[in-house]
């Protein structure tokens, strides 16, 4: 059985230190886990690595293609590794937790979050696990597009590795210990 953790984001340096990329974040460092290094998968328009991770066969995914465009090359890598939506998991930002909270869910709605509206498009279900990674509301005026593409704040930068650290251990959880168990330890 293989186990596919996809990183949302977006490509490129202009967006590399955004709030919407923090699922690209945690991948890395899940790429660091296993030994691998990100390689170009054509038939899914994304960068793959794969590997053991917690003792389980995983292949880490980030779209090439904007975050409003994940749901194709989700499904592609989904189709391409033989991978059920059961164990597909995405990790991405999520506006309404607060800036290092951390929960973990089987299914639901996208909650206005466009690359989860896209996945749950491409594979027809939102029945996959989600690591929601929390940003928080953006401030005062600002829009929620300005915000999620705007780069970290000093205060934040400070936390921040700290908080992928975590959202990687709470990826590898659930592939040993499930949901529930996972839920347990790291929802907050």
């Amino acid at each position: 059985m293989t186990w596919l953790i996809a990183g949302l984001g977006n490509p490129g340096p202009a967006y590399a230190a955004t709030r919407h990329n923090v699922g690209y974040l945690v991948t890395d460092v899940l790429a660091e886990r296993v030994g691998g290094r990100w390689k170009s998968h054509r038939a899914s328009r994304a960068e793959v690595v794969e590997g053991r991770l917690a003792g389980e066969r995983v292949v880490l995914g980030r779209s090439r293609s904007y975050m409003n465009e994940s749901g194709g090359p989700v499904k592609a890598m989904a189709t391409f590794f033989d991978v059920e939506p059961e164990h597909l998991v995405v990790v991405h930002d999520e506006l309404d937790i607060d800036f290092g909270q951390l929960r973990l869910k089987l299914g639901g709605g996208d909650n206005g979050h466009n690359g989860l509206k896209s996945i749950r498009g491409s594979l027809g279900t939102g029945d996959f696990h989600r690591v929601r990674v929390g940003i928080g509301r953006p401030p005062g005026q600002q829009t929620v597009h300005d915000y999620v593409l705007k780069p970290w704040s000093a205060a934040e930068r400070k936390e921040l590795d700290l908080n992928v650290v975590e959202a990687a251990d709470a990826v590898e959880s659930l592939l040993t210990r499930g949901l529930e168990a996972t839920q347990s330890a790291f929802n907050r």
